[in-house]
């Protein structure tokens, strides 16, 4: 089985939970949106709501992805940038307990954090500091992180540091590795046009976006966008919400529908559909197979809270697995 390394903003989601959306207006929080808060602003959203109840747990969009992979058993690895603190503690714990190989840089700077507001209604609404994450640098990377992995996971939201970006994929390039590219979302790709074109022009293999990100990457529809994409890389996957997804390799397309499920939170559906993907990727499984991988993950993690799939439900997640495994092509 191939070995896959994530790289990423390393962050903290605290899951919070309010009784009424007054608090968001007082804060100034649009409801359903994601506002990234500097110091300050932090300071004064912890302040405000400690009277809340929350959950943490690591976080961040590779994290999320490579969690997953390790929690289905594969070897997976992940770098990252936290801080030197009790929530940098957590971060680091969580994912080895899960299995991965952490290669974590520890700063001075406070550990980022996802702060999600959770409505009666049950929409989310995000405040992120992303603290220690960005502060991962080119000069951290050395090519003795890459050895003895096959596939390098990459999320979009690391291309503001366009040295960096170019650096890792370089690197694993040099290994001989296979680049995952994650599309993050829509308006990155819009600030980021330019070093995304550069990085699948030169080095991706497989890609992941959804309609949005697939739009503002080409400037198509979904279709017309994964036949654009698929011309510059090997893989294309662009996730139509609850439509499901079209993974195009080749000249092969394979649309995949989504699972009829409970949906109680939409947060990871993205990171947890890359975890089955690569996973069945990483054993030489179909389009196809991948494919139902993809759905069975991101259809368990929109069932529960966060971006994470609790632990007690991995054993028949596994079962389910193995199943798809058997599945004759």
């Amino acid at each position: 089985m191939k070995r896959i390394l994530g790289i990423g903003n390393a962050l903290v989601d605290i899951m919070t939970p309010i009784d009424n959306d007054k608090i968001l207006e007082y804060l100034s929080l649009p409801k359903g949106s994601m506002q990234l808060v500097d110091d300050e602003r932090s300071a004064k959203i912890q302040k405000e709501t400690s009277r809340f109840e929350s959950t943490r747990r690591s976080g961040g969009s590779a994290a999320n992805t490579i969690h997953g992979l390790a929690m289905l058993g594969a070897e997976t690895g992940f770098i990252g940038s936290i801080g030197r603190d009790e929530t940098g503690d957590l971060f680091e714990s969580d994912m080895r307990e899960a299995g991965v190989e952490t290669m974590l840089f520890r700063r001075i700077t406070e550990t980022g954090i996802a702060k999600a507001f959770i409505s009666p209604d049950t929409q989310r609404t995000f405040a992120t500091h992303l603290g220690a994450a960005v502060e991962l640098e080119a000069d951290d990377i050395k090519p003795d992180f890459f050895r003895n992995y096959n596939i390098l996971y990459l999320e979009g939201y690391l291309t503001n540091d366009h040295q960096l970006v170019q650096k890792v994929c370089s690197i694993a390039k040099e290994n001989r590795m296979e680049i995952a590219l994650d599309l993050a979302s829509f308006n990155v790709v819009e600030a980021n046009i330019k070093i995304f074109r550069e990085i699948i022009d030169n080095y991706t293999d497989i890609i992941f976006g959804n309609e949005d990100e697939a739009t503002s990457l080409t400037g198509l529809a979904p279709m017309e966008a994964l036949e654009e994409i698929g011309k510059k890389c090997r893989i294309t996957v662009i996730k139509t919400g609850e439509k499901g997804s079209l993974i195009k390799r080749g000249e092969e397309i394979i649309r995949i529908g989504s699972l009829p499920v409970n949906c109680k939170d939409t947060t990871g559906a993205g990171d947890l559909y890359a975890s089955g993907f690569l996973y069945g990727y990483a054993h030489g499984l179909s389009l196809e197979k991948c494919g139902l991988l993809s759905a069975l993950l991101a259809g368990r993690v929109i069932e529960t809270i966060g971006a994470r799939i609790d632990k007690d439900r991995w054993p028949e997640i596994k079962k389910e697995v193995s199943a798809i495994f058997r599945k004759k092509d």
